[in-house]
């Protein structure tokens, strides 16, 4: 059924090629070239520690925050990585899932805070989170290459699009939930605003704060092998190439990696929040 025409193609397309590009094109090539240097630091970073001494320091985070368990899981995670020969490809995931993680924590929780303090702000901001969740992830890996080409810093900012979204939802909620006796008990002491947010709200909000962060962790995990398709490196392209190869034996060892990497990650960010 055809019963009026909407060129929203012709629109979108007319859009990108005579205003955002033109007009913006040099401002995203400066947050290109700041998120290069950041994922090129954080990955030259993780791959200058000699693995030896990054799976000890895993460890020991792991055993003081999450117990034995994931301590021990920690040491056969990371000497699987190491024997299959994927730990530079391991080190180059994390780093994306770091940079991503801490983008989306940076402006996801102030977001959060003024959605849960201001409903104006939490009417424009909803329907934004839901855009953001619901949109499949291919569809925006598309402007991603447009206006980033291809490589980590694409891959990145899709995967802040996928990730941020429970960081905003979760420290909103958390704030919420402060209990409102609490609040006025603050207010009768004297309390300002800023006071009530960093000395009683935002404490109190910390475990589920805490939750929301370890979402969009385990979200931009997720990522991996969507963001190898825009030239991402890592676990995804070995993943990717099993594929495309049809090498299952291939693709099992690069998503086991994802799987290491992503129960680690989980249980020692859970754990944070639990001692939050």
């Amino acid at each position: 059924m055809n019963y009026f025409d909407f060129p929203l193609e012709e629109w979108t397309n007319t859009f990108v090629d005579d205003w955002l590009l033109p007009v913006w094109g040099d401002f995203f090539d400066v947050i290109s070239n700041v998120l290069t240097v950041i994922i090129d630091g954080v990955t030259n970073g993780l791959l200058f520690i000699p693995p030896e001494v990054l799976t000890i320091l895993l460890i020991i985070v792991a055993w003081k925050y999450a117990g034995k368990g994931v301590a021990l899981f920690s040491l056969i995670g990371c000497v699987f990585l190491g024997s299959v020969e994927l730990w530079p490809e391991a080190m180059q995931t994390l780093a994306i899932v770091l940079v991503a993680t801490f983008i989306s924590v940076v402006i996801g929780i102030p977001v959060g805070i003024l959605s849960a303090t201001n409903a104006a702000v939490d009417k424009v901001v909803r329907p934004i989170l839901d855009f953001m969740q619901t949109l499949p992830s291919f569809v925006y890996l598309i402007p991603a290459i447009l206006l980033f080409g291809l490589g980590g810093v694409p891959a990145v900012i899709a995967t802040f699009v996928f990730a941020a979204p429970p960081a905003v939802r979760m420290t909103a909620l958390g704030i919420r939930q402060v209990p409102n006796d609490v609040i006025e008990a603050s207010k009768a002491f004297g309390s300002t605003s800023k006071q009530l947010l960093f000395k009683v709200q935002l404490p109190l909000a910390m475990p589920t704060i805490m939750a929301g962060i370890n979402q969009t962790m385990m979200l931009a995990l997720s990522m991996a092998v969507v963001a190898s398709m825009i030239g991402a490196p890592g676990l995804g392209t070995t993943v990717l190439t099993g594929i495309s190869r049809v090498n299952v034996g291939l693709g099992l060892v690069g998503g086991l990696g994802i799987v290491v990497l992503a129960i680690v990650l989980d249980r020692i960010t859970q754990s944070f929040g639990k001692k939050a």
